[in-house]
């Protein structure tokens, strides 16, 4: 009897029939990975989106609430038309723009009152509330020009004489701030101070109307050269005095 022939044992570790895979083949494709990663972090994923989410939410509603602070507080201001109107409306807002204008308010009113005291203090809060940008400049010279009208010449001058110079001010109101201090050198009869400011104003803006009243200002003094210096009229008196003898 002719026994079957019996299949050749496979030796552990003999890979001989083994059939060969591309590496290509192997390799994950885009979906898998996708699908893998999806698996593993979409719980961190979707927590990290809904943070993202609340962010934005969160920023839209305090937005909002601010928006809608902002236009109760513009509605007050709107509405308060008298002095004390407007300080409890500052008093309430010292924090917020409007509530330094309303300073700003105030203060104008002082002055053109001749309240110049008062303005000074008015001026002052408004310059601290609003701290930059062309409405503190505006304070800060109504500041300067209430410090000299209520006595502080030489503080309220140098204030101005650095506003003058601060090109970052607004032409106009630099202008302005030296057409007072040619105005101030006009009551002192200083002839050369009025035409060195009015030189500066020239630079500064030659169509302001702080330029045509500094220059007019100016033709109403004598030109600085035609001045009698201080020891010239003092020579001029002592030889006036002097006796003339006989024979000499």
């Amino acid at each position: 009897m002719t026994m079957a022939a019996t299949p050749p044992h496979s030796n552990p570790g003999d890979d001989r029939n083994l059939v060969v895979v591309d590496d290509k083949y192997l390799a994950p494709s885009f979906e898998d990975r996708l699908r893998l990663f999806w698996k593993k972090y979409s719980t961190a994923v979707l927590a990290l989106c809904g943070l993202i989410l609340l962010g934005i939410l969160a920023k839209g509603g305090w937005e909002y609430l601010a928006n809608k602070k902002d236009l109760e507080i513009g509605t007050k201001y709107a509405t308060a038309s008298t002095e004390d109107q407007l300080k409890s409306f500052a008093a309430a807002h010292p924090d917020h723009v409007l509530g330094g204008i309303a300073q700003l308010r105030i203060a104008d009113d002082a002055y053109a009152a001749g309240k110049f005291a008062d303005a000074l203090a008015g001026y002052q809060k408004a310059v601290s509330e609003l701290k930059d940008g062309p409405l503190a400049a505006r304070a800060q010279l109504g500041r300067a020009l209430s410090q000299v009208s209520v006595g502080k010449a030489s503080e309220g001058t140098a204030e101005l004489k650095t506003f003058v110079n601060n090109e970052k001010i607004p032409k106009g109101l630099r202008a302005e701030a030296a057409y007072h201090l040619a105005s101030l050198a006009s009551e002192s009869g200083n002839s050369a101070d009025v035409q060195s400011y009015s030189d500066q104003l020239m630079k500064i803006d030659p169509t302001s109307q702080w330029t045509q009243r500094a220059l007019s200002l100016r033709a109403k003094l004598p030109a600085p050269s035609a001045e009698v210096s201080t020891e010239g009229k003092k020579a001029e008196a002592e030889n006036s005095m002097q006796i003339k003898l006989p024979g000499k």
